[in-house]
C-alpha cells in the first residue's frame, strides 16, 4: 500500500501489478486465518466484488482513477465487512483533507490546470488504519 501511495504522488496512477500482488496475497490470508471456502471466503469475495462495482460507477462518472477502483477491490479482498465500512470513513476524511489541500495549494500558486488528487494516499492511510489497530489500539 506504501508504493501504491507513493507511486500515485509521484505518477498519479496505481500500477496494476501492485492491485494485482494485494488481490492475490488475499487468499493466503484467508487461508492462514482459517477461512472456510464457504461461506467465509465467498463472503469476501462478494463483498469486494460489491466495492469494485460502487466504485466503478465513480469512476464511470469521473469522480474516481482506475487504479484507485482497483486497490479499493483488491483491499475489500482483506477486509471483514465492519472494517472495511472503519476503512472507507478514514479514507473519506484522508481524501477529504487531501484534496482541500490540492485545491488550497492550486489557488495559492493561482494554477489553471485541473486538480487532480492522489486518492492512494487516503486509501493507504484507511487501510493502514484498520489493520494496525489490532496492534495499537489494546482498548478497542
Amino acid at each position: 500500500m506504501l508504493l501504491a501511495a507513493f507511486t500515485d504522488v509521484r505518477r498519479r496512477q496505481i500500477d496494476n501489478w501492485l492491485n494485482g500482488a494485494i488481490a492475490l496475497l488475499a487468499p493466503l490470508f484467508w487461508w492462514a486465518n482459517g477461512y472456510a471456502l464457504w461461506p467465509d471466503m465467498a463472503i469476501q469475495f462478494g463483498i469486494a466484488l460489491a466495492v469494485f462495482g460502487v466504485f466503478a460507477g465513480l469512476f464511470a462518472i469521473g469522480a474516481m482513477g482506475g487504479g484507485d477502483v482497483k486497490m479499493l477491490g483488491a483491499l475489500a479482498l482483506w477486509l471483514p465487512l465492519d472494517e472495511l465500512f472503519t476503512m472507507l470513513f478514514v479514507m473519506a476524511i484522508g481524501g477529504g483533507v487531501l484534496t482541500a489541500t490540492m485545491l488550497i495549494y492550486h489557488k495559492l500558486r493561482k494554477l489553471q490546470t485541473n486538480i487532480e488528487v492522489p486518492y492512494g494516499v487516503a486509501i493507504a492511510a484507511g487501510g493502514f488504519w484498520v489493520m494496525t489497530q489490532p496492534y495499537l489500539n489494546h482498548f478497542a
